[in-house]
Formats: structure tokens, C-alpha cells, sequence
């Protein structure tokens, strides 16, 4: 029921669960393997970030692939409209479930596309849902003047 640009309604879900889990943190960890080098050459470490986002893919009990097509004529609109994630996100919260808007997905998404038989579509990003063990403290948020002013 997310809004969307020009109704567009851009997006395709896969619902993915335990052993395929697996998988896909498999292939984020493989990444960072083959990665390794080109990283220490240009001096970055995304290798950190990637291998938490495997772990919490491997203890979540559900993954959800958010694609949207491969098209040319791709607006930065349709971008936007991935707000479907967000109100996932809300409603997992209000269920008293957790939940992370995984972007890392972006090193392996042809690989997880082909994996779950869409490589007609583009895999924009994955959430993960279950039952958290823990209750982490809120995020740090920017203040209010930092990022809005008025006219």
C-alpha cells in the first residue's frame, strides 16, 4: 500500500527463508574474499560492514528481496518509491519484530538474482525480519536545524 512516483508501483518482492539465507550470506562472504586485495590496495574496508550484514542475514529467519525492473527509462522517482521498505520496516516495529534495510546487497545482487531466478529484475535492496534476542538503543539522529530550515 506504499505510495509511489505516477503509481508506478516499481517493485517485486521474494520472500526468501533459512537455507537460502545461507546462501546469500555465503555469497556476501565470498565477495569480501575475492575482494580483499583491491581493498587494501585503495585503502577501504567495506569487508566490516558486509561481513556484519552476512551475520544478521544468517540469524534472520526471514529475508525479503525487494527488486524493481530493469528499464532504461528508470526515473529517479521510481528511486524514491521504494518506500514500500520503509513502511515494512514500521510495520515489523509495530509487531514487535525486528527488521534491517540491508544495502549491502548491492555487492552480490546479480548473483542473488540469478540465485532466486530473476535476472530479468534489478535487486535494489533485501530486509531482514524475526524476532530480536536484544533491544539495541536508538540510532543517533541529526538534529532537526542540521538538516531543515524555513523561509
Amino acid at each position: 500500500m506504499a505510495p509511489s512516483a505516477k503509481n508506478r508501483q516499481p517493485w517485486y518482492f521474494v520472500v526468501i527463508k533459512n537455507e537460502v539465507n545461507d546462501k546469500v550470506a555465503d555469497l556476501m562472504m565470498e565477495y569480501i574474499r575475492r575482494n580483499e586485495e583491491k581493498q587494501i590496495k585503495k585503502k577501504i574496508n567495506i569487508s566490516s560492514g558486509i561481513n556484519s550484514t552476512a551475520k544478521v542475514i544468517k540469524q534472520a529467519p526471514i529475508l525479503v528481496l525487494i527488486f524493481r525492473p530493469k528499464e532504461d527509462n528508470w526515473i529517479i522517482g521510481d528511486n524514491s518509491s521504494i518506500a514500500c521498505v520503509q513502511n515494512m520496516c514500521l510495520r515489523a516495529t509495530e509487531l514487535g519484530m525486528g527488521s534491517l534495510w540491508i544495502r549491502d546487497i548491492i555487492y552480490v545482487s546479480k548473483k542473488v538474482a540469478k540465485m532466486v531466478n530473476h535476472e530479468d529484475l534489478e535487486l535494489d535492496c533485501v530486509i531482514s525480519l524475526g524476532i530480536p534476542n536484544v533491544k539495541p538503543n536508538p540510532r543517533p539522529r541529526k538534529d532537526l536545524q542540521d538538516i531543515m530550515e524555513w523561509y
